[in-house]
């Protein structure tokens, strides 16, 4: 039997090793292709900035086995204003030799119960390619809703046909001064 329960840990400075293995042709068919090694050590200096600011920014994080220990992939979420409205924007990435076990739903799962736990946004959008099944199929089985289809800009300036899906995390309670 396969595992499928995983844990997520925040992205650190060790954890470059994954950004250059999710940069490898078969990881980038959906984004854009590989990117150099520049623009991927601009990444590990954003993921682990973002992972270092208050929970309700965002965080990038290793997806880990939880019976194993081995690292499988990331996932994260960050802010975002979306058609007017601040949302987060959730992204992932399974290593080859573990797709296809449910890892990236349990992964999203996870998210959204940190989400839940520490955002203050009241939904997650992820925006997968219109031609890559796999990763609406992970938004589908993880609860989001599809909103149709839109020209998503990935990598900036490049326009691709995506599917926005939308994850309500709900309303937040209103904060008030107590006097």
């Amino acid at each position: 039997m396969e595992e499928t329960r995983v844990r997520l840990e925040p992205w650190s400075e060790r954890d470059f090793w994954l950004l250059e293995r999710a940069n490898e042709p078969v990881m980038t068919e959906h984004l854009g292709g590989p990117e150099s090694d520049e623009k991927l050590r601009d990444r590990q200096r954003r993921y682990e900035a973002l992972s270092a600011r208050e929970p309700a920014a965002g965080r990038m994080f290793r997806v880990v086995l939880e019976r194993s220990g081995d690292s499988v992939g990331s996932i994260g979420f960050w802010e975002r204003q979306w058609r007017d409205e601040p949302v987060y924007e959730a992204g992932w990435g399974i290593l080859p030799e573990f797709q296809g076990r449910g890892l990236a739903v349990a992964a999203l799962t996870e998210l959204l119960a940190h989400v839940r736990a520490h955002g203050s946004r009241d939904s997650v959008h992820a925006f997968p390619g219109t031609d890559h099944p796999a990763s609406n199929a992970v938004c589908r089985r993880a609860g989001f809703t599809c909103l149709g289809e839109v020209d998503f800009e990935y990598p900036p300036g490049v326009p691709h046909p995506s599917l926005d899906w939308r994850y309500r995390v709900g309303p937040r309670p209103a904060v008030t001064a107590s006097g």
